[in-house]
């Protein structure tokens, strides 16, 4: 019984600091959180990818982001919306991402693409370095948001977000996606470390103009 409980001590122990980096990411980013309807005005709405289905439109929890995106578009939250994700031999998630938006009434003048948002730190960066944003609304699955939003306020952008739903057909996909989110939580604070940009003072929106 001594030994159970001995073991116990030394995994809740190891736990700790495995858990640390999560929690911190966690409580940073919550903060930022809000509920569709108390979405300030904004200089941009930034969705960032989640990748497309075989046949090249964006999957369902993309979808989901698209749509909500555009419905903060269409309340005038933000004149634009920036997308954000991977293009590479003939794999271009912004381009399917820029479709969904058009079919769901936002005009094309009024998408931006980045094309080099490789993951979350780089689609924050971008937007501050690239695009001249200063203040964002991040739509992404409630999973995902307080890290996307931790990783905004690392890159110099003050952004806050809207959590759309994770649910799935399987059921064992949030649960897997919410796990990832600890090492992830590692990953976003060695970028903030390591991958800080040194960022240009910029004008807000000025990419839009």
């Amino acid at each position: 019984m001594r030994t159970a409980a001995r073991t116990a001590l030394v995994l809740a122990g190891a736990a700790v600091p495995a858990l640390a980096p999560y929690a911190a990411v966690q409580v940073l980013g919550r903060r930022r959180v809000l509920a569709p309807g108390e979405v300030p005005a904004s200089d941009v709405v930034v969705v960032p990818g989640a990748g497309l289905r075989p046949d090249g439109t964006p999957s369902a929890y993309l979808r989901r982001r698209l749509d909500a995106a555009a419905e903060l578009y269409a309340r005038g939250v933000a004149p634009v919306v920036l997308v954000s994700g991977d293009a590479h031999d003939g794999y271009d998630e912004p381009a399917s991402m820029r479709a969904r938006l058009v079919d769901q009434g936002v005009p094309d003048e009024a998408i931006l693409l980045d094309r080099e948002g490789f993951d979350t730190h780089a689609t924050c960066t971008r937007a501050v370095s690239d695009f001249g944003f200063a203040h964002a609304v991040v739509v992404t699955q409630g999973y995902h948001l307080p890290r996307a939003l931790f990783s905004c306020r690392v890159a110099g952008l003050d952004a806050v977000g809207v959590g759309v739903s994770a649910a799935s057909v399987e059921p064992w996909k949030p649960v897997v996606y919410q796990a990832r989110e600890v090492p992830a939580a590692v990953k976003a604070l060695l970028d903030a470390v390591v991958r800080r940009p040194a960022l240009p003072a910029v004008t807000a929106g000025a990419a839009s103009a």
